[in-house]
């Protein structure tokens, strides 16, 4: 059981941004994807949530041939993507964005997203635009949790969020894989998403260049040169 893009070749227009890309992430698992601005990486993530067509490869959930599947239909059969920027509804309520999130499931209770995030729970009629950068990222991940799914898909985790509100949410989500939910993380900052997850995917111009348990990866020279400052 897993989620998996194989040989995922895509991009825009006749400009092709991935080559041959396979990336698998197995139930409770984070995976990191590292890798220079301009590589792909949320590409890779707009192809698994279907926001992007693949031009070749496919993108499957268990045995589920997802290839030709609408932004609902991935949705309902568990993936998940916050994407870069967050892209909140900055003039509705935190309570309403999280509503949206449970989209399925209008009963849905928020409870298990407001343990997750506690600072939430205090702001659910305070405008989403008005948090500080940190909290709409956990209202972001929170308001993706609400649709309870298998695999979760973040981009940029950490951008222009100040260190201390990073490891807390960091923190959040080794809670959320532990749960079973499956994570594949986009984060430039490579050391710290290398130490949180097990297994990583180093990605340069559309290629996956290397791939391994994290540990390796960060222990690797080309890594530490490249991407560490080692």
């Amino acid at each position: 059981m897993s989620f998996a893009l194989e040989g995922i070749s895509a991009g825009y227009g006749r400009v092709l941004v991935l080559h041959d890309v396979t990336v698998t992430v197995a139930p409770g698992e984070i995976v990191a994807l590292v890798g220079p601005n301009g590589a792909g990486k949320s590409t890779l993530l707009r192809v698994a949530s279907g926001m992007v067509r693949a031009s070749r490869g496919s993108v499957r959930v268990d045995d589920r041939n997802l290839d030709r599947a609408s932004i609902e239909q991935i949705a309902r059969a568990g993936v998940a993507h916050v994407p870069e920027g967050r892209r909140l509804f900055p003039g509705l309520t935190v309570r309403d964005n999280l509503r949206l999130g449970g989209w399925q499931n209008r009963n849905r209770d928020l409870e298990p997203v407001l343990a997750l995030f506690p600072r939430l729970a205090d702001r659910l009629r305070q405008a989403a635009g008005s948090l500080s950068g940190g909290e709409q990222q956990m209202c972001a991940i929170a308001r993706a949790l609400m649709s309870q799914p298998r695999f979760l898909l973040i981009d940029e985790l950490s951008l222009g969020l100040a260190p201390v509100l990073v490891d807390e949410i960091m923190a959040r989500l080794v809670a959320i894989a532990a749960t079973g939910t499956g994570i594949l993380l986009v984060e430039q900052d490579a050391g710290a998403a290398l130490e949180l997850a097990a297994r990583g995917y180093v990605l340069e111009n559309g290629v996956v260049v290397l791939e391994g348990p994290a540990a390796q990866l960060a222990g690797d020279a080309r890594v530490r040169e490249a991407y560490l400052g080692i």
